[in-house]
């Protein structure tokens, strides 16, 4: 579960297209996930609704609003926590709401029709909400509600003809259409193993791990792209700034697609170009890539610190000004005051390096600097 922080705005997120303000993006932190105590049983959770797993999969990939319709509190928040999970190992960045009702303080902001819905995840159990929310794009009703006042009743729809109308009968209400093709592979599986010889864990861990391979196979392509932007270790000197990461192209991955795309290891046929264009306006990619980017700086941060470590300091500084030894002591040590917020943590001997270092330039100077910079 991700806890939002007070200045999050629900579905308002940045892209490759509408980048976030350069001034801005440094003094944002990635999101702090904190996993759930035990992973929901998706295919127990989500086993009426199971021949469009795939949909669902990529409406929580691109964290598309969803409200979830279910009979009890108990079953409403399960299978909003399973639909979170579909993602998994991505963790899902956005906002969710298990048990979503009329007075939380959101409730005028999600039911209004003067502006879009936000990418959020709502589960509810009142039946006041199958019209209140009835302009959200995409509804999942699981189990009868058998308290819902039914005015026409129809079978949900999938698709461009989808019908969006009041009904209790469970299924999904979308007019969503996929990028990809479902497996059927996965569903023959699933359906063989529906006797009393293969228990529901099985079933659960056979679905579980379908979902996490066909997610790994279209992140892996978006691992090895940011990868590359990271520079190269010979281009660190400890004399200069640590190289920036280069920025993230979306239009430059898309060429990569061809010859290292999850076609590779997915069987799913379909158009990945245009699921990946829908992804990068997500809540997800913004707070993948943000966690991304954080880790590849702390990298280059230690990198640069082992190198500044093993240099020559004491040759250094003989041809510089005093101004530019000063600067170089004071660049040490907020180094290695800031070093212990890096991960993985700066090693001993690096440390025990810089601190050397610091002797050796404070020796160097004269005696009045050196007692303010031992006091500084």
């Amino acid at each position: 579960v991700r806890v939002p922080s007070r200045g999050d705005k629900p579905g308002a997120v940045s892209s490759p297209d509408h980048p976030l303000p350069n001034h801005i993006v440094p003094q944002m932190p990635s999101p702090k996930v904190i996993p759930t105590l035990k992973d929901p049983d998706i295919f127990r959770c989500l086993q009426s609704v199971l021949p469009h797993i795939h949909l669902l999969w990529e409406l929580a990939l691109t964290n598309e609003p969803i409200v979830v319709m279910a009979p009890s509190p108990t079953i409403c928040s399960e299978t909003v926590q399973a639909l979170a999970s579909l993602i998994s190992p991505l963790h899902y960045c956005a906002d969710y709401r298990p048990f979503f009702t009329i007075h939380d303080t959101e409730f005028k902001e999600y039911t209004t029709r003067t502006q879009a819905p936000p990418g959020v995840i709502l589960g509810v159990t009142n039946p006041f909400f199958a019209k209140t929310l009835q302009h959200w794009p995409h509804m999942v009703r699981i189990g009868e509600m058998s308290n819902l006042v039914i005015s026409s009743r129809r079978s949900p729809g999938v698709g461009q003809n989808a019908k969006r109308t009041l009904s209790s009968k469970p299924g999904i209400y979308t007019k969503y259409k996929q990028f990809l093709s479902k497996d059927k592979l996965i569903f023959r599986r699933l359906s063989k193993g529906n006797h009393p010889k293969r228990p529901p864990e099985v079933q659960n861990a056979i679905l579980r791990r379908h979902m996490l391979e066909l997610t790994q196979s279209f992140m892996i392509p978006l691992e090895r792209y940011v990868a590359s932007l990271m520079p190269l270790q010979r281009s660190i000197s400890p004399w200069k700034h640590p190289p920036r990461l280069q920025p993230f192209d979306a239009d430059e991955f898309l060429t990569t697609l061809e010859h290292s795309g999850p076609q590779l290891t997915s069987r799913l046929k379909g158009n990945w170009v245009g699921l990946y264009r829908k992804f990068f306006r997500s809540a997800n990619f913004e707070g993948w890539l943000r966690h991304r980017q954080q880790e590849i700086r702390q990298k280059l941060e230690l990198l640069h610190l082992e190198a500044l470590g093993k240099a020559d300091v004491v040759g250094w500084i003989k041809e510089k000004q005093e101004v530019e030894t000063v600067d170089l002591f004071l660049q040490i040590k907020e180094k290695l005051a800031g070093s212990a917020s890096l991960y993985p943590p700066v090693s001993l001997d690096v440390k025990q390096q810089l601190k050397g270092h610091l002797s050796s330039i404070i020796r160097t100077l004269p005696e009045d600097l050196q007692f303010v910079l031992k006091n500084s």
